[in-house]
């Protein structure tokens, strides 16, 4: 197959291939590449069987009546007529053998303290926790805000809502006031759990009261639960007479035992907001005992995960990758898991291999973001440690470019140590394109192959099969998202705009190589990946538009050595104001406080005009051409074609 004149291209050349470790093959879970087409076929050609097969593993309260309900597509229906809950399979199911005192949690914050949670510990305080939530009048079906740092209480707080059927909605803890507002409201969120702060390179972050400034006048909200982070006295903060509580006062007296509730297999489990395109966060919807097995199932194969590992996911649970691979993947294989607080380079850029030698993390699960950054501070701090007990490593979040993989390969992983490069989203659920490490040979860069049950394909525009186009998913599988939260159109519009809507549309390109991998080539809409976090130019353009004196703003993704993508802003202000650096301080503070520090742009170009199309619409594409110094493209389709050469001169002149 040949790409067509308009579909994408790639023009990156990777030749190198890496056998999984004879030894790690030797005893890994899918040991060869026989064994691993084996199943993947199986689970092509007989998926229901294969799902049904692999849920005889997990717990259920009741059987399933049918394994796929394609009626009302694009929302499949999976398990449907089974009753089940996550908190029980990732906790309860363990008490019952050895498990029960396996440590589950070995946390650490950021200033050196600790704490170790067995499988045990964790169902006594779960209950209490949810027991309160109880008493605070949190019933199934309610929406909980969680907005903490990376300390225990996250976890038993994202399990006590799974528990009593309460849906919950984490919220990224450096997310602004007016963030954490926007995704209340659109959910009508009940309570909100937060802490009185939370550690950040040596600094102590005020959570409580960003909560205080964002819940202000939100008329769903009736109860802030407040951790105490720390030992000592907690930050001052304001507690709101009727409406706020302290977490060790609400659980201090509750019973340790607190029934499942049992969850209809389709029962909503949690929202995650994602940025789209339209500037407005979208609420994913993720069901209950499709999303459990994806992740319990993913969790088992594409990490080897052995009884005896100590897992490390560096995310923070904020993200979908916290939801998916800290919490419920790792927990309901009943995981031993690092859990760490605070920055990477903090007191130094050695802390994470410290941790790794610390506590002899053998699974070790983190973003090209982080990698480029290692490299970046240089080999010693590595070269100080002892990282031997590293066996497998995993990469997530965007591609990794293949000189980052190698490093990884070569200075973390001491050339012994499988890559699992995992290719998914928010919307996904859990891992889609990515190597089985027992049984796929790698290649710097690339997600390689799909996982089982995942059908994919690399199509033009028409649908018709390419080398290098946009990426399709052509079969259903259990952890797909069932909707946006509130706007069933807004998800066809988004996932099932193409191909007549017969397939799932993850909005990236990608081509296929001669030998049948899948490379993942970035997003074909105006949604960047910054650091991990995925953000909706319309979303930063919304804020600065905020602004009196700001008539119109376009944002894009340009490559970036340690973040992966930075953004780069093209600001147009009213007739007679002048562009200065106090208005660029001042929309700085905008982003700050409407999306949080980590969407500030590398760059702010103040412009007359923005190059448009004759129908309006602004070319992304010839900003993404001036902003990252390329030669520009046609330009006949402008309206004015003088104001990209005026902007190109200004890129120039401001950025010498």
């Amino acid at each position: 197959m040949t790409a067509e004149p308009n579909q994408m291209e790639s023009v990156l050349l990777e030749n190198r291939h890496f056998e999984p470790p004879s030894e790690f093959a030797k005893n890994a879970l899918i040991g060869d590449s026989d064994q691993y087409r084996k199943l993947y076929e199986r689970s092509i050609k007989e998926p229901e069987a294969f799902w049904a097969e692999a849920a005889e593993e997990l717990h259920w309260f009741k059987k399933w009546d049918s394994v796929l309900d394609e009626s009302e597509a694009p929302v499949y229906k999976w398990f449907s007529g089974a009753r089940t809950n996550l908190c029980y399979n990732c906790v309860d199911r363990h008490l019952e053998g050895p498990d029960r005192n396996k440590a589950a949690i070995i946390w650490e914050g950021e200033p050196g303290d600790s704490r170790v949670l067995t499988y045990q510990d964790l169902h006594r305080e779960v209950c209490k926790f949810a027991n309160g939530l109880k008493e605070i009048g949190i019933k199934k079906g309610d929406r909980v805000a969680l907005y903490l740092p990376m300390i225990p209480e996250l976890v038993l707080a994202v399990l006590a809502c799974a528990r009593i059927g309460a849906v919950h909605t984490v919220i990224f803890a450096g997310f602004s006031a007016d963030s954490i507002r926007d995704r209340v409201n659109d959910c009508a969120a009940k309570c909100v759990i937060t802490s009185d702060g939370g550690w950040r390179r040596g600094k102590v972050l005020g959570l409580k009261n960003i909560v205080d400034e964002a819940v202000e006048g939100v008329a769903s909200v009736t109860d802030v639960v407040i951790v105490k982070r720390g030992q000592g006295d907690p930050l001052p903060c304001h507690l709101k007479e009727g409406r706020d509580r302290w977490y060790h006062d609400l659980v201090q007296d509750q019973s340790v035992d607190c029934p499942c509730e049992e969850m209809e297999a389709e029962d909503l489990l949690f929202l995650l907001y994602t940025s789209g395109t339209t500037g407005k966060p979208k609420g994913i919807v993720h069901t209950t005992a499709g999303y459990m097995l994806f992740t319990y199932l993913t969790t088992k194969y594409i990490f080897d995960y052995k009884p005896e590992d100590v897992y490390w996911c560096t995310a923070d649970v904020g993200w979908i990758t916290g939801h998916s691979y800290i919490v419920y993947g790792p927990m309901a294989n009943a995981a031993t898991q690092i859990i760490y607080e605070g920055a990477p380079n903090y007191p130094n850029n050695g802390r994470f291999w410290e941790i790794v030698e610390k506590y002899r993390v053998s699974i070790f699960y983190t973003a090209p973001t982080a990698i480029r950054a290692f490299m970046k501070w240089g080999d010693e701090w590595l070269e100080a440690h002892d990282l031997s007990s590293l066996r497998l490593l995993g990469t997530v979040g965007e591609p990794i470019n293949p000189e980052a993989w190698i490093w990884y390969h070569k200075v973390v992983g001491g050339e012994r140590c499988p890559i699992v490069d995992t290719w998914w989203q928010t919307e996904t659920g859990g891992h889609m394109l990515t190597p089985v490490p027992g049984a796929t040979a790698t290649k710097p860069g690339c997600a390689t192959l799909p996982f089982l049950g995942i059908e994919p394909a690399v199509l033009s525009e028409e649908g018709e099969e390419v080398d290098a186009g946009i990426l399709a998913i052509k079969k259903p599988w259990p952890g797909m998202l069932r909707g946006i939260y509130g706007d069933n159109q807004r998800f066809k519009d988004t996932y099932w705009c193409k191909w007549g809507g017969k397939y799932y549309f993850p909005g990236d390109g990608a081509r296929i190589d001669q030998d049948g991998y899948y490379w993942i080539l970035g997003r074909v809409d105006d949604v960047v990946n910054v650091s991990g976090h995925r953000i909706g130019t319309a979303e930063l353009e919304s804020v600065f538009v905020e602004h009196p004196d700001v008539a119109e703003s376009a944002v894009v993704g340009v490559p970036h050595e340690i973040k992966g993508q930075g953004l780069f802003a093209f600001v147009t202000v009213i007739e007679g104001r002048d562009y200065d650096e106090k208005l660029r301080a001042e929309l700085v503070t905008m982003i700050d406080k409407g999306i949080g520090k980590f969407a500030r742009p590398e760059h702010i170009l103040f412009s007359s005009d923005l190059p448009k199309t004759r129908s309006g619409k602004i070319m992304r594409r010839l900003l993404r051409d001036i902003a990252e110094g390329k030669e520009l493209g046609n330009t006949t389709t402008l309206a004015d074609p003088d104001v990209v050469r005026h902007l190109r001169k200004q890129f120039e002149e401001n950025t010498k």
